[in-house]
């Protein structure tokens, strides 16, 4: 399948106005992942009871999730670059204001505006993508690139993170986003037209919290069964409520003409079933990093920063991995046997992870490079598919629901795949250290090997030596054993690839390609 010009070619003002619109998606991708090293300072800092700094972590993901329907249908009606301004200086106030931070509560309410920014961010962004590369060749190879800097800014904030706490305050690491936004502020006017939907219609403002509500609490819940390690009643019962208003949701979007999602994303054969291999490919990224992040701290006993480090190796294959899958379709392979191929070589950097013990730190590095490349391999085609098959007006929602998709795909990655190896360490501790330990100790063992260094540094003698080997031993056998859930996932993956996009070659983005070429024309408002 030989990929088509379907508009004009991009030149160099709309790569320089790409350029400017990689600065929001490197930081609200790197916000995930800039606390991590942070938590120590702000706790004497600050004072969070153990709640707060859990809020600390998590409000900033459930104002991004809960919101992304929303900001993406507001773009595409009122303008993306209006919204894509309005978030970066939102974005950027946040900034300041969590760095100067006097309470908690004043830097959860921070954190919670960075959220609400990063969801006019990243669907305007990702629109905007879509309207300044009308030539198919052109917006593969722009949103290929896109998806190897989302997935190396989440390491890359780690890092950074790391890097500002050791030689300055912990408020250092919001800071960075204030320089980045006010270049966007200036640039984005001068680089970037406005575009939107000609003849919107009214708004559903009643879909707004109707999609909040489908969206935070399965996000929650699926957020409380990665934490606790376990299915709970709570939880459960909050991703069913999720569930269930979702349906309402859905029913309500398919049968208003003004619906926030119209049900025309869905009748371009490509749509659905890149939503939701879009959600697997995040599933196994983020179930990887789960257990990545805890062996090089916790295994092999590195450090944060170095840990941090260490994890960016893998990103020097993933910045090739996009670019290479979007190269391929253009020379006229078939692009569901490119993605299944990126399952399917996702799926044997789980195996090689499957193969680490607790000594096996290029193992897991050349597992973690595989799995990164087949995922993002993955991430940048059926990113390419969703946002090209639609018409351009629709742009916003389609990037709004990818995003909202990659939500779920991530927490429920971490849920399930956690679950699986924390059941498997569990069982392996108690059948291993059961009768030497007091049961209080044992307890506190079975819950983290976190918790099982603890203790084990509580003992004296050979006693602590044994208990901390036989621990980090049970968590690589579930890590293992996760590693072979995920990779059987991957592969089913890969068959679902060959099923549902099979079929769906260039003829499929006819309706987004009739639209394109006057795209410009007819939704452009030009820079003022």
């Amino acid at each position: 399948m030989t990929s088509t010009s379907t508009g004009p070619r991009a030149g160099r003002r709309e790569w320089t106005a790409f350029v400017v619109l990689m600065l929001p998606l490197l930081l609200v991708s790197m916000d995930v992942s800039v606390l991590y090293f942070a938590v120590p300072a702000i706790s004497r800092e600050l004072h969070p009871s153990s709640t707060q700094q859990l809020w600390i972590f998590d409000i900033y993901a459930f104002a991004l999730a809960g919101l992304l329907i929303t900001m993406g249908a507001l773009g595409d009606r009122f303008g993306r670059r209006k919204l894509l301004l309005f978030g970066a200086a939102a974005f950027g106030a946040a900034s300041v204001a969590a760095a100067y931070a006097q309470s908690a509560e004043m830097l959860i309410a921070a954190r919670a505006v960075l959220g609400i920014g990063g969801a006019t961010l990243m669907p305007s962004t990702m629109a905007l993508v879509r309207n300044l590369f009308l030539d198919e060749k052109q917006r593969a190879k722009a949103i290929a690139i896109w998806s190897s800097a989302m997935a190396g800014g989440i390491a890359l904030g780690s890092v950074l993170s790391g890097v500002m706490i050791e030689h300055f305050w912990w408020g250092s690491v919001f800071l960075i986003n204030v320089p980045a936004m006010v270049l966007l502020l200036a640039l984005v006017p001068l680089l970037v037209p406005e575009f939107k939907d000609p003849a919107p219609g009214p708004f559903d403002l009643p879909s707004v919290p109707l999609s909040m509500a489908a969206v935070l609490p399965v996000i929650y819940g699926l957020k409380k069964v990665a934490a606790d390690n376990g299915a709970d009643l709570i939880p459960v019962l909050s991703i069913v409520a999720g569930l269930a208003i979702g349906a309402v949701f859905v029913r309500r979007q398919r049968i208003r003409r003004d619906a926030m999602i119209s049900p025309e994303l869905f009748r371009h054969r490509g749509f659905g079933p890149s939503i939701a291999l879009n959600a697997l490919a995040t599933f196994a990224m983020m179930g990887s990093a789960y257990f990545t992040t805890q062996y090089l701290q916790s295994v092999l006993g590195k450090g944060p920063l170095e840990a941090a480090l260490w994890s960016l190796a893998p990103s020097v294959c993933v910045g090739i991995a996009g670019p290479a899958a979007a190269a391929a379709v253009q020379r006229g392979a078939d692009r569901a046997y490119v993605i299944g191929a990126g399952f399917l070589t996702a799926a044997i950097g789980y195996g090689i992870l499957a193969l680490a013990d607790t000594d096996a730190l290029w193992t897991v590095l050349i597992g973690a490079a595989v799995l990164a490349s087949g995922i993002v391999a993955v991430l940048s085609l059926v990113t390419d598919l969703a946002i090209g098959t639609v018409p351009p007006k629709r742009a916003g929602s389609a990037a709004a629901l990818l995003e909202t998709g990659q939500e779920f795909g991530g927490a429920m990655g971490m849920a399930v795949l956690g679950s699986v190896g924390t059941a498997v360490y569990r069982s392996d501790v108690k059948d291993s250290l059961g009768a030497g330990l007091p049961a209080d100790a044992l307890d506190q063992v079975r819950e983290t090997l976190g918790a099982a260094a603890a203790v084990a540094g509580s003992l004296k003698g050979r006693a602590g030596e044994h208990l901390l080997d036989a621990a980090r031993e049970a968590f690589t056998h579930g890590m293992r054993i996760a590693c072979g859930a995920g990779a059987a996932v991957l592969v089913a993956g890969a068959i679902l690839a060959l099923v549902t996009l099979r079929r769906v070659g260039a003829e499929d983005t006819g309706p987004a390609a009739e639209d394109a070429p006057s795209a410009r024309a007819d939704e452009a408002v030009p820079s003022r």
